[in-house]
């Protein structure tokens, strides 16, 4: 069973709901990342998606951009995003990471280091699930059968405009849990309808078996309640950024741990 399986069992059977936080790798420094992602895991963090730069994230509003530029800046590439993860995996071999992205850095990598580097690499390095946001379900079933050759998940988004044949067309390769975008948009674009989250989950669960975490547009312990009590997992990404970004390096860790112990105590509430 893999690492995300055994987490969702697990929390399935304690009767709770799994919150995976999203940072950018390499943000707000390039060296912070491991220890920020230990810090999320003591406060509560159950799986971590770590977002690889691209200079293009055409889902991604204008705060995780700018966390992209900035790591980019900074000389993060998919290879010391893969560095991260090992570094985490020296203390921590039990939560689940996901590296969110866009198609190019995965193919760039595959070019300069050979055809199936980034599975291999990423499986090597600790890497339990890829999200890569212009990947569209019909056009990588072969990406999906390499990555679960290696024991890795491939995790899809769903958005309020998918259809039941796209619904379905994700549940044939889908692993892991799948990612319902609860919003128009990009990443931090608006404001969260819980009502229409709830009205939008039973039917994602008639084509979907994996788990369902919803995220965009989750920014405190109230939407994180109200979105965890349809959803099996809630997903933080735009606030959180927001609550790091002007923190000193020394402080990034526990500035982070702080906002999601709360998210945390509230979803088990």
């Amino acid at each position: 069973m893999s690492r995300i399986a055994a987490t969702f069992e697990r929390l399935r059977a304690q009767g709770r709901k799994a919150l995976i936080p999203y940072v950018t790798a390499g943000f707000p420094f390039a060296d912070v990342t491991p220890s920020l992602m230990h810090g999320m895991v003591e406060a509560g963090a159950d799986v971590i998606e770590l977002g690889v730069p691209f200079s293009d994230p055409m889902a991604d509003g204008p705060v995780i951009q700018k966390a992209g530029e900035k790591a980019l800046a900074l000389g993060v590439g998919m290879a010391q995003v893969l560095a991260m993860v090992r570094d985490f995996r020296v203390r921590d071999d039990q939560t689940p990471v996901v590296l969110m992205g866009y198609a190019n850095p995965v193919e760039r990598y595959d070019l300069r280091h050979g055809t199936g580097a980034f599975i291999r690499d990423a499986a090597a390095a600790g890497v339990d699930g890829i999200l890569v946001v212009d990947y569209p379900p019909e056009e990588c079933e072969q990406f999906a059968a390499d990555l679960k050759a290696a024991g890795l998940d491939l995790i899809f988004l769903l958005a309020p405009t998918s259809t039941d044949e796209r619904m379905a067309q994700v549940a044939r390769v889908a692993s892991g849990y799948v990612y319902y975008v609860s919003l128009k948009g990009v990443t931090g674009a608006g404001h969260l309808d819980t009502s229409a989250v709830e009205e939008a989950l039973p039917r994602i669960r008639k084509h979907v078996r994996v788990p369902v975490g919803v995220g965009f547009g989750i920014r405190d312990a109230a939407t994180a309640t109200a979105v965890g009590r349809v959803a099996d997992a809630v997903v933080i990404g735009t606030r959180l950024i927001q609550v790091v970004e002007e923190q000193p390096r020394d402080k990034v860790a526990s500035a982070a741990a702080e906002f999601l112990r709360g998210i945390r105590q509230a979803l088990d509430k």
